[in-house]
C-alpha cells in the first residue's frame, strides 16, 4: 500500500530538529521524508515514474515520529488489571499473580494479549517486549493484529526444567524466523525464582548460539540482599560470572545497582529497561537514571504488565522518568526530556534489536505515529519534544502505523479488529477463574 503523509511536522528522531514536510510509505517501508521540494529528483533518484497513492493523508500540521517501543511487558496480564493492588511485590506475586496464572491457558492469553494490543495503538507504541507464560499464542495474537513482538523466555523454577529450556530453543529457532512482525530473546524470569542449575543452562544456551540475555534484575532491595545470601554476590555480578550477558542483553527494572553491577553492564553492553510507574505502585524504589545515562549505558522504557502499573501508557512512563530521576537527585535538571524521548524511541529499538524501527528516513521500516499538535496540552509549540514528556498524554495519539499499515486513527480501530468481543472475551475469562 502506498501512502503519502504530507503537511506534517516531522521529528525524526535523529536530531531533536522538527522538519516540515512529508513522509512516503511503499508497503512496509518509508521511501521518502524531506520537505516534498525535491520529489521530481526523488522519483528520477527511484527509477520512478511517478507513485498511485492509496491514500493522501493531510497531517495538518500535526507531529510524525516514530512509534514507542514498550522495551518491558507482560501483555496477557491484563486479566490482572486492579485484580491485585495495594500489596508489597512479593506478596502482590506469591498471594495473587501466581495462583491465578497456574489457572491460565493459551487460548486464555491469546485473548488477553489482543486486549493489550488495543491499549499500545492508543498509546503510540508500535512495538513490545513481551515476556509471557504462552509464546505461541502470544506471537498469535500478535500476528493477527499487526502489533511488532519481541519476545523473550521467562524460565523459571515453576516450569518442568527440560521442558523449559526444550521450549525456549525451539521459540529461539522459530519465531526469528517465522514473521517478520516476530523476533525472539532468550531470557529467565529472575535469580530469586530460578535453581543454579537452570541459569547454567541459560549460559549454554546463550553460547550456543552467541545471543543475548534478558531477564528482571535488581528490581527490589530484598532481591539483591537475597541474591547475595545465596551466591555471596549481587544478581548482576552472578549472572555474569556465569556467563549469560557474555553476548548482550541487559535486565528489566534495574533499581538496586551499585558501581560494579553498571561496571557490567558497560563493559558488556548491556540494556537497562526502567518501568517507572511499575516501580512506583509497587514501592520497589527509584532507579539510578542519571548514572547509567553518565556511564553511557542504554536506558529504555516499559511499562512493566497490566497487573503491575496498571496502565500500557508510554506518556506517563516518559513523565515519570525525568521526574523520579530528578526527585532522587534533587536536581531539577536531571535527565533532559531529550534523552527521555530517545529512551522511548531509539534506545528501545536498540535493546529489542530493531534497528529498522529506530528513526524515521527512507529505508526504515513504516512504524510510525501521529501526534495531534492542536489539542490545548501540546500549545504553545515552544518546544515540541518537551510538550512530548512533559505534558503528553494519550489523548494526543491522532495514527498508529505498524509495518506500513494504519491500525488506529483518529480515536478508531482498524475495522479488522472485533474490539467489543475482545472486551467482552477478558471480562468472561476472569469472571470464569474467580
Amino acid at each position: 500500500m502506498n501512502i503519502r503523509l504530507y503537511n506534517a511536522r516531522i521529528l525524526t528522531m535523529k536530531s531533536s530538529e522538527i522538519l516540515t514536510g512529508e513522509v512516503w510509505v511503499q508497503n512496509e517501508r518509508i521511501l521518502y521524508v524531506g520537505d516534498g521540494k525535491d520529489t521530481d529528483d526523488v522519483y528520477q533518484r527511484l527509477k520512478l515514474g511517478s507513485i498511485l497513492w492509496d491514500r493522501e493523508i493531510d497531517c495538518e500540521g500535526n507531529l510524525l515520529m516514530p512509534g514507542f517501543k514498550d522495551a518491558h511487558t507482560h501483555s496477557g496480564m491484563t486479566l490482572l488489571r486492579s485484580y491485585a493492588d495495594d500489596l508489597p511485590l512479593q506478596d502482590w506475586l506469591t498471594k495473587q499473580v501466581f495462583p491465578i496464572e497456574a489457572k491460565m491457558d493459551g487460548e486464555m492469553i491469546y485473548h488477553l494479549t489482543k486486549l493489550a494490543i488495543l491499549e499500545y495503538l492508543t498509546s503510540g507504541i508500535t512495538a513490545v517486549f513481551d515476556m509471557y507464560l504462552t509464546p505461541d499464542t502470544v506471537a498469535k495474537a500478535c500476528v493477527e493484529m499487526g502489533m511488532r513482538c519481541v519476545q523473550v523466555s521467562g524460565m523459571s523454577g515453576q516450569d518442568d526444567f527440560a521442558q523449559s529450556l526444550e521450549r525456549t530453543e525451539r521459540c529461539y529457532l522459530q519465531y526469528n524466523h517465522d514473521d517478520p512482525l516476530l523476533s525472539y530473546f532468550i531470557g529467565f524470569h529472575a535469580e530469586y525464582t530460578c535453581s543454579r542449575a537452570l541459569l547454567e543452562s541459560v549460559a549454554a544456551l546463550a553460547h550456543k548460539y552467541k545471543a543475548p540475555v534478558y531477564t528482571h534484575l535488581a528490581e527490589t532491595r530484598s532481591e539483591v540482599e537475597g541474591c547475595r545470601e545465596r551466591y555471596g554476590m549481587s544478581p548482576a555480578k552472578l549472572f555474569d560470572s556465569l556467563g549469560i550477558f557474555d553476548y548482550g542483553g541487559g535486565g528489566y527494572h534495574c533499581v538496586w545497582m551499585d558501581d560494579e553491577d553498571m561496571e557490567i553492564f558497560q563493559k558488556r553492553g548491556l540494556s537497562a529497561v526502567t518501568n517507572p510507574g511499575s516501580n512506583t505502585k509497587l514501592a520497589s524504589g527509584i532507579a539510578p537514571i542519571s548514572e547509567y545515562l553518565k556511564r553511557g549505558i542504554n536506558v529504555a522504557i516499559g511499562t512493566d504488565g497490566p497487573a503491575s502499573n496498571n496502565c500500557l501508557d508510554m506518556f506517563r512512563e516518559m513523565f515519570l522518568v525525568t521526574g523520579l530521576a530528578k526527585l532522587r537527585e534533587m536536581d531539577a535538571s536531571a535527565v533532559d526530556a531529550w534523552e527521555v524521548l530517545k529512551m522511548a524511541t531509539v534506545n528501545g529499538s536498540k535493546a529489542m534489536n530493531l534497528p529498522d524501527t529506530d528513526v524515521l528516513e527512507a529505508g526504515k521500516l513504516a512504524d510510525i505515529i501521529m501526534i495531534d499538535l492542536r489539542q490545548p496540552n501540546m500549545q504553545p509549540l515552544n518546544n515540541i519534544p518537551k510538550n512530548l514528556v512533559y505534558s503528553g498524554s494519550k489523548q494526543n495519539v491522532k495514527m498508529t502505523m505498524i509495518q506500513g499499515k494504519i491500525l488506529y486513527e483518529n480515536g478508531r480501530f482498524a475495522e479488522a479488529y472485533d474490539v467489543d468481543a475482545i472486551y467482552g472475551k477478558a471480562n468472561e475469562i476472569i469472571t470464569s477463574l474467580r
